[in-house]
C-alpha cells in the first residue's frame, strides 16, 4: 500500500485585473508560439480586438475556433483534430467553464501546453486540473483528470463587471460550496480531486474564499449591475476563480457538487448555470450533515440576498416530484461519486429527505426574514 501524501495543485501563473484581456499575448507568448483560440462566436465578438492586437503585439499568429455549449466527448475530439491540423503548441480556452473545460481536455489528449482565459467569473473551472465532460443535453457523463494545470490563468475583471450578473452570481454559487464541503472531507479526512490528502493550505483557501464571498457578494453584484471595477468585485473575482478553484481541488468535494451532478439529469433543472444547481447541493449538505438552524439560517439568507436558488421550486421542482428526486439521489450517490467524502455513509434515501427537507426550511427562513417567497423555475 502506497504511503499517504498531502497535496496542493495550481495553475503555474494567475492574472487578474482591469484590461488583463490586453495584455493576454504577453503572457502566452512565453508558452507557445502557435496557439489555438477556443471562443464562440459571442464571445468572440467581445474580445477578438483586444485580443488580436495583443497577439499581434506579441508576435502571435490569431487563430480562432468556435465552441458550443458544453464539453461533450465529441466536441473534445474535433479539438484535437483542429490542434493537430493547425500544428498548435498551446490551446485558449476563451469565454466560459465548458469552452475552457474542452480546451484543457483537447490539449492533454493532443499533448500540448493550455491556457484559460475566462470572460466571467461563473464557475471555478479556470484554474483546475479537471474537466467536467456532459452530454449534448447538457448531462453529467465524467470528470477527466490531467496531470498538470493551465499554464496561464488570465481574468479581465472589466469583462467581468460588463458580462450578465447572473454569471457572477452563480459564480458565487459553485464557490460558496468550497469551505462546505472542504471541511467536510477534512473531518473525513478524505483524499482530495489533487490525488491525495488535504494540505493547510488547500483548506485555508477554501475557508478565504468563504469569507471574502461573505464580506464583498453583494457589494460586487451591485458593481456589476454598474458595469463597474470596484474592490469587492476584485475580491469576489478572485474568490469565485482562484481561491475557489484551488480550494475545490486541493481541498476535497463532498455532497454539493455530487447533487449537483445528480440535478443535470432532472430536465426540470436544464438550462440552470452550474453554480445554481451547486447551491441546491450545499444547501442539501448542510442538512444532510444536521449542520445548526443558525447557520443553514444565515445561508438561507445570504444566498436569497444573493439571488441564489435555495428551494426546489427555484430549480423547477417541488416536494411531490418523488421520481425524479429519487434519480437525482441515485446519480448522486453513484458509486465513485464525492458524496462518499462526507465523514459518514451517505445513501440516495438520505439525499431524497434532504432535498425535501429544505423546501420548507427555506421558505420559513424567507418568511421570517421578510425575503421573497421562492418563483417556480420553468425551463423553456
Amino acid at each position: 500500500m502506497a504511503t499517504p501524501i498531502s497535496t496542493v495543485m495550481s495553475p503555474a501563473r494567475y492574472v487578474q485585473g482591469k484590461d488583463a484581456i490586453t495584455r493576454v499575448g504577453e503572457f502566452i507568448a512565453p508558452i507557445g508560439k502557435r496557439p489555438l483560440i477556443v471562443a464562440d462566436d459571442v464571445v468572440w465578438g467581445i474580445v477578438e480586438t483586444a485580443v488580436s492586437e495583443s497577439f499581434r503585439s506579441a508576435d502571435l499568429p490569431v487563430e480562432r475556433v468556435g465552441f458550443g455549449r458544453f464539453a461533450t466527448p465529441e466536441a473534445v475530439d474535433e479539438l484535437v483534430e483542429q490542434i493537430r491540423a493547425k500544428d498548435a503548441d498551446v490551446i485558449v480556452g476563451l469565454g466560459g467553464g465548458s469552452a475552457i473545460d474542452a480546451a484543457k481536455a483537447a490539449g492533454h489528449l493532443a499533448g500540448i501546453r493550455w491556457a484559460s482565459v475566462p470572460t466571467a467569473a461563473s464557475t471555478d473551472a479556470p484554474t483546475s486540473a479537471l474537466a467536467v465532460i456532459y452530454t449534448a443535453e447538457g448531462e453529467f457523463i465524467e470528470y477527466r483528470f490531467f496531470p498538470h494545470n493551465p499554464d496561464l490563468v488570465l481574468i479581465d475583471t472589466r469583462l467581468v463587471a460588463n458580462a450578465p450578473v447572473r454569471f457572477l452570481v452563480a459564480g458565487i454559487g459553485d464557490a460558496l460550496a468550497t469551505w462546505v464541503e472542504a471541511r467536510a472531507a477534512k473531518r473525513a479526512n478524505a483524499d482530495t480531486m489533487a490525488g491525495g490528502l488535504q494540505t493547510q493550505t488547500g483548506v485555508a483557501l477554501a475557508e478565504l474564499s468563504w469569507k471574502l464571498l461573505h464580506e464583498n457578494a453583494l457589494q460586487a453584484i451591485e458593481a456589476v449591475k454598474a458595469g463597474v471595477v470596484t474592490p469587492a468585485l476584485e475580491k469576489v473575482v478572485e474568490a469565485n476563480t482562484l481561491l475557489s478553484g484551488l480550494g475545490f481541488e486541493s481541498g476535497g468535494l463532498a455532497a454539493a457538487h455530487a447533487i449537483h451532478n445528480g440535478l443535470t439529469a432532472a430536465p426540470q433543472a436544464h438550462g440552470l448555470a452550474h453554480g445554481q444547481k451547486v447551491n441546491i447541493g450545499t444547501i442539501a449538505q448542510l442538512v444532510l450533515e444536521g449542520a445548526s438552524a443558525e447557520e443553514i439560517e444565515d445561508f438561507v439568507v445570504f444566498t436569497t440576498k444573493v439571488g441564489l436558488p435555495n428551494t426546489l421550486t427555484e430549480i423547477g421542482l417541488t416536494v411531490d416530484d418523488r421520481d425524479v428526486l429519487r434519480a437525482v439521489a441515485e446519480a448522486a450517490t453513484a458509486a465513485g461519486e464525492t458524496i462518499h467524502n462526507m465523514p459518514f455513509p451517505v445513501t440516495s434515501e438520505l439525499v431524497v429527505d434532504a432535498l425535501v427537507a429544505i423546501e420548507g426550511i427555506a421558505r420559513s427562513v424567507r418568511a421570517e426574514h421578510g425575503l421573497p417567497e421562492p418563483v417556480l423555475y420553468e425551463h423553456r
